[in-house]
């Protein structure tokens, strides 16, 4: 058997592994199109901002290690086209300039996905950039230096992340965000707003209801952002204003692409196309809470996705659970989760749902350094089913988030969490933890009309 894999990240190296280690006969072979595979792509802000200490800490398995375990990996090497009913792909070879046909017995398309460029970023002028992989992180990294002020287009996970690194370089740094509030949907209104006071707080210059219109630049590096606002000038710009899922191969093999953008798979993350599979951030997966198809591309979906794949495509069997979306992010000295839905997520669908708010102390008030945390729970009214989570707090104190995670994952209701046995210790909880205190709270809300 010969297994063929289109990217070697995530998705591609977690099935790769699994796949070999089933079936130690089958030949595997990973197609990259850059330099690096089984990479922490979460952690590139982090080395920006200098708590990661290099770009190397972030690698998992080194393309010599994967080797060593009987996979073929093949960097520089670019798919640029899948013949399904003949079994096979063309491949470049971006570095000898040649292209040659390889067949394969089962395909894993693990394309990922590619940062959104509006037209107006799309220039030659030097020191404008996307953060997507090591080598845009170390584009970033040498445009910073010598810098002194940085414009962040996007206030999402990865804008956020970016301005904290660019402040920990004592960077000024100004957050243009086309929406009223920053971190996108992620949060409920009411939790956006801390966001957003913790940025300002700490030096960023927050400007939301902006558009982008274009840039300036001189001597063919960019020195100013124009927007509907005025001119932002920068010496650095950086683009975070989303993602798209690459589906190009998908599409020119058949495959049949779901409502949301996304590679429509089932739960063995097979595609529509015998044979073909697909595997993170460019699929679709099935969010438990609401039974509906989403693209919520993260870190651990992907990983677990390529097992799922690597599983099956080696003759095993395998099925991929489903996601609740599950989310955090660091802030400065705040954390941010979430789980399930938003209240305005809940609206949108058309749930009859409530939400209540707690804040209360990270653990005991008497005992030292106990900080805020502020905790939103959603469920639906009548039924009291669990449908969401939303926490901001210091950056350990919101890992509770987990809790309510573990609950959706079995359709729990709010008398479930209100009646969990949780840790308690002064220095870790107050004896009512703040969950415990919001699920009671809840409880008496679901069940009034």
């Amino acid at each position: 058997m010969r297994i063929v894999i289109v990217g070697g990240v995530a998705a591609g190296m977690s099935a790769a592994s699994r796949a070999k280690r089933l079936n130690p006969e089958a030949e595997v072979v990973v197609f990259e199109r850059g330099d690096w595979i089984s990479y922490g792509a979460c952690g590139l802000p982090y080395v920006l901002g200098g708590d990661v200490r290099d770009w190397d800490a972030l690698v998992a398995r080194t393309p010599e290690r994967m080797r060593a375990q009987g996979i073929a990996v093949r960097l520089q090497h670019e798919v640029t086209d899948v013949d399904a009913r003949a079994g096979t792909v063309t491949v470049l070879d971006r570095q000898a300039g040649r292209t040659s046909t390889e067949p394969f017995d089962r395909l894993l398309l693990a394309t990922g996905v590619s940062p959104i460029r509006p037209d107006w970023s799309r220039t030659d002028l030097q020191g404008v950039h996307v953060l997507k992989d090591i080598p845009d992180g170390q584009a970033i990294e040498a445009s910073l230096k010598g810098a002194k002020r940085v414009c962040i287009v996007g206030g999402g996970y990865i804008g956020i992340e970016l301005a904290e690194a660019c402040r920990a370089r004592n960077l000024s740094v100004v957050m243009l965000e086309k929406a009223p509030d920053v971190a996108g949907r992620a949060l409920d209104h009411e939790y956006r707003v801390r966001v957003r006071e913790e940025l300002e707080q700490r030096g960023v210059d927050v400007r939301t209801g902006v558009t982008v219109e274009g840039l300036t630049g001189k001597a063919g590096r960019v020195t100013g952002v124009q927007a509907d606002a005025g001119l932002v000038r920068a010496d650095v710009v950086i683009v975070a204003v989303g993602v798209k899922p690459q589906v190009e191969l998908a599409k020119a093999a058949g495959v049949r692409i779901g409502k949301t953008g996304a590679i429509a798979v089932n739960n063995r993350q097979e595609t529509s196309v015998p044979g073909l599979y697909a595997a993170g951030d460019n699929c679709e997966s099935t969010h438990r809470v609401t039974r509906r198809r989403v693209h919520i591309p993260l870190g651990l979906t992907a990983n677990r996705m390529g097992r799922v794949a690597g599983v099956n495509m080696a003759g095993g069997e395998a099925r991929f659970p489903g996601i609740v979306g599950t989310g955090i992010f660091k802030v400065f000295g705040l954390g941010a989760a979430r789980t399930g839905l938003t209240q305005a997520e809940a609206n949108d669908l058309g749930l009859n749902a409530v939400s209540v708010d707690v804040t209360s102390t990270d653990h005991a008030g008497y005992y030292f350094d106990a900080s805020p945390i502020h905790v939103r729970l959603t469920a639906e009214r009548g039924t009291g089913r669990l449908l969401g989570a939303q926490l901001v707090g210091c950056r350990e104190s919101i890992k509770r988030v987990d809790v309510v995670a573990a609950l959706l994952h079995g359709r729990g209701k709010v008398q479930d969490l209100a009646a969990m046995d949780l840790a308690y210790a002064p220095p870790f909880s107050s004896v009512w933890d703040v969950l415990l205190v919001a699920a009671d709270k809840l409880g008496r809300a679901v069940s009034q009309r």
